[in-house]
């Protein structure tokens, strides 16, 4: 092979190519022309070649591939249900559609193909990963937007195109992603081949040019080596991320006439991804707005070596890619499990990048070779995606990829319901990150919701509408339903997060209905979304918080503050009841969606919900400070009832003296309530210790007495020595104590700060004066806390837990007087922890 073989330059052939179909002079061409640099790849001669011997193609397991049947091809979220317990573990799938479906490419018409000009963009591909730092700029906030929303751009966030895409428009400019020439699909073609021949040129012995088509993993062992080991420049184009304005969808639409009664079948299936979105059972149906890349079709015109870097979908949504036409398209894709094993992974070897970008993945400009991830431990699958297949990404399943030659896809979003956790999480983490959101989770929640009230109450006896739509919502409630436990989730999230703030009540409002119907609410300092609640002051009534930062919005009093509330608690807890098929909350939440009227006895059963809209327990919730962590799933209230004086004398061990828990006043944040073990191990006459619970407590801090830190509390399994409990300081991991007894592991505690202390040469500390020397280990993990104490108790309603219920029985007079008052009153008590009303 000859790598100083020079190539005569394609402008030229591209020219005389169209002279000889007479066509005018295309004044759109001439303008690109002028518009792009002189040393655009287009102008140039290719001059980089392929070195077989040097090929680095990543040697790993393939993703699994479907098949559906004619059958199961017909109903499209029935069939990713069906795969995703298979699937979901690798990250990506391929799905092979049955041999008759052939759906007709309206990109192909002639107006289109010959006529219609798509924009690209200039990637190095030699720069993808092993690139120098460069002087950083200032970070865009810039989000995908509604259309029709108060910001006229209709573009997609950066960091989170469907399926596939190059980088977002600010980094371009930063790591060489440039915009290049406008074409039409016959011109880039025809540069796509040219590129593609003088790459791979190989000559005989003679000299003259073999014809010959270099294979997949011919290509692929090429394209990571010019990553990792490049030798030379290597610039092509791609034309990703192209709006529905630009080329429109492969697909045709319904409002589309097509010859042939046999071609309606394309336009209403559901793997017309233009339909895709919006499928009953889909939570995007919720969505009002077209969301550009979303809910409408971007399509990605490919060449050789074009690529999509490593990115998850925005919200973590699933995404669903249709090859048209063309070469294939080379995929790699990491479960969402490893998620964060691979950012790890990456940040460990491209420290500098990171280092001058942090949020670099989610500028999509960064590829990274799957034998590296595969050597540190993560799992990486690989999939070749052919003309006439579909590729499906998980929720936040890492993918990127390549492609062998020109070609064709089209990608959109879809969520099922199983995706409302995932997207709980994603937003949830956006918050953290100080990123924008695309949707409203919390609308497409509740939009679940309602959508499931109306069918449980289509399917009620009263009603007695049996369809297939009403039976698919129906099977995502009940207790333990996948759309139950996600409101369950968030309405504990909403009870945490109020009660954090303890403000009188007073100051809670209900939100109007149409509070973010003309323009997007979201929280001044981290975005979030304020669909279901927001915080604001008098000071400034266009500008809102969220929960978590509302006592960052200003310096105000208190009293010029208040908390909007779409929902109550109780109507929140309502819904879940409802969802649970209780039908006396049915009844009062499908009035409320479908304003269907009941009897007297109804409505004043919900006249009874409403009103508790304007009560809040006074004295239920405390918040000692901010103890609620940020992004947490299980933030849940933290009740302090008037009982402390008579649970001292209970759990007591020092004949009337305080331990060193009970002098502090400790208050136990639960975390996580984590699940039953039935053995006799885990438990004994005094608490029930549940598998994976974790809860967090202040205490001084083993390396530095003088302070308080949290501690992060667990149960954990030893296997036939039963619970482990670990106690870690939160500030400093490696600071752990283990041991197979609560109350020797918080002793160690003890012990450690003491002995920090006396090497320290610290004087007594105040706090520690007139305290005996224990500490009570159960109370510190918060087994002694009411309201956790009755959150898991509800985990075993049939008592298996023997030697525990046995003592709770035995003494059970005296624990109720313990632990409620007898005239405490209901708005001391009444609460909810892990979903569990406390009494």
């Amino acid at each position: 092979m000859d790598n100083n073989l020079s190539v005569a330059p394609l402008e030229s052939e591209i020219k005389e190519d169209m002279s000889l179909k007479n066509h005018p002079p295309d004044m759109d061409k001439d303008k690109d022309t002028i518009m792009e640099q002189p040393s655009s790849p287009r102008h140039r001669k290719v001059v980089a070649r392929w070195l077989p011997d040097e090929a680095q193609r990543p040697i790993i397991d393939e993703a699994p591939v479907f098949t559906p049947s004619l059958e199961e091809f017909e109903d499209t979220l029935a069939y990713i249900e069906k795969i995703r317990p298979l699937a979901e573990p690798f990250g990506i799938c391929r799905i092979i559609p049955p041999s008759t479906w052939k759906p007709p490419c309206r990109l192909k018409e002639k107006s289109i193909w010959e006529h219609t000009k798509f924009p690209t963009r200039i990637q190095n591909v030699d720069l993808l990963q092993n690139r120098e730092p460069m002087t950083k700029k200032p970070k865009s906030r810039k989000r995908k937007r509604r259309r029709n929303s108060r910001m006229s751009s209709s573009k997609r966030r950066s960091g989170s195109s469907p399926s596939e895409s190059t980088s977002s428009p600010e980094a371009e400019e930063k790591f060489g992603f440039n915009s290049g020439s406008d074409f039409t699909l016959e011109e880039f073609e025809k540069y796509a081949l040219h590129f593609k021949d003088s790459y791979f040129e190989k000559k005989d012995s003679g000299g003259d040019i073999v014809k010959w088509t270099p294979s997949v993993d011919e290509i692929e062992g090429e394209y990571w080596r010019i990553v990792e080991q490049p030798t030379d420049e290597v610039e092509v184009y791609y034309g990703a991320d192209l709006e529905n304005g630009v080329l429109g969808s492969g697909f045709y639409k319904r409002v589309e006439k097509l010859t042939g009664s046999d071609m309606d079948q394309y336009t209403v299936s559901g793997w017309n991804l233009n339909n895709l979105p919006r499928l009953p059972g889909s939570v995007l149906s919720f969505e009002d707005c077209d969301i550009s890349g979303v809910l409408v079709p971007w399509l990605y015109v490919g060449m050789c070596f074009s690529s999509f870097c490593w990115h998850v979908e925005d919200h973590h949504l699933y995404s669903l890619n249709y090859h048209h036409f063309g070469e294939p398209k080379v995929w790699y894709g990491v479960p969402g499990s490893n998620a964060t094993a691979l950012e790890k992974a990456m940040r460990k070897h491209l420290p500098d990048l990171f280092e001058e970008q942090p949020d670099l993945l989610h500028g999509l400009v960064t590829q990274f070779s799957p034998s590296i991830l595969k050597d540190e431990g993560v799992q990486a699958y690989r999939v070749v995606q052919n003309s006439g297949e579909y590729v499906l990404t998980f929720p936040r399943a890492y993918h990127a990829g390549f492609n062998c030659g020109f070609n064709c896809a089209e990608a959109v979003n879809v969520a099922p319901v199983d995706w409302l956790t995932h997207g709980q999480n994603a937003v949830e983490l956006y918050s953290k990150e100080t990123r924008k959101t695309s949707l409203s989770h919390d609308k497409l929640l509740l939009g679940a919701a309602y959508e499931a009230v109306k069918s449980l109450w289509e399917l009620s006896a009263s009603v007695g509408k049996e369809n297939t739509t009403n039976l698919r919502w129906k099977s995502f409630c009940g207790k333990n339903g996948t759309l139950t436990n996600a409101i369950q989730a968030r309405l504990q999230m909403e009870e945490g997060r109020i009660a954090a703030l303890g403000r009188d009540s007073s100051s809670l409002m209900k939100m109007e209905k149409d509070f973010d119907s003309n323009c997007e609410r979201e929280c001044f300092s981290c975005f979030y979304d304020l669909h279901l609640s927001a915080s604001g002051c008098k000071c400034s009534p266009d500008e809102y918080a969220c929960l978590k930062h509302a006592d960052d919005l200003c310096s105000c009093d208190e009293k010029d503050k208040s908390i909007l509330l779409r929902y109550t608690m109780d109507e929140l807890s309502s819904l879940v009841r409802a969802l649970e098929g209780e039908s006396d909350d049915l009844k009062i939440w499908a009035s409320k969606v479908l304003g269907i009227e009941h009897s007297d006895e109804d409505q004043t059963k919900t006249s009874s919900v409403i009103s508790e809209e304007k009560k809040l327990k006074e004295g239920s919730v405390i918040s000692e400070e901010k103890k609620l962590k940020e992004g947490s799933f299980d933030l849940n209230i933290d009740l302090e009832l008037d009982y402390q004086e008579d649970l001292k004398e209970e759990v007591s061990t020092s004949g009337g003296e305080l331990t060193a828990s009970e002098n502090l006043g400790v208050s136990v944040e639960p975390i996580n309530l984590g699940f039953l073990i039935f053995g006799k191990l885990w438990c004994n006459k005094h608490a029930i210790f549940p598998k994976g619970f974790r809860s967090r407590v202040k205490f001084y801090n083993v390396l530095d007495p003088t302070r308080m830190s949290n501690y992060i509390s667990e149960v954990l399994d030893a296997g036939l020595m039963g619970p482990l409990f670990r106690v870690t300081l939160e500030e400093s991991p490696d600071e752990s104590f283990f041991n197979v007894s609560a109350q020797e592991c918080w002793e160690m505690v003890l012990q450690r700060v003491k002995d920090t202390s006396t090497s320290l040469g610290l004087p007594t500390l105040p706090q520690f004066e007139g305290i005996n020397e224990g500490i009570n280990g159960l109370q510190m993990f918060g087994f002694l806390s009411p309201s956790i104490v009755q959150a898991i108790e509800a985990l075993d309603p049939n008592h298996r837990l023997v030697e525990y219920w046995n003592h709770k029985n035995q003494t059970s007079s005296d624990s109720k007087d313990h632990f409620i008052s007898s005239n405490c009153s209901a708005s001391l008590t009444k609460g909810k922890l892990f979903g569990v009303d406390l009494m």
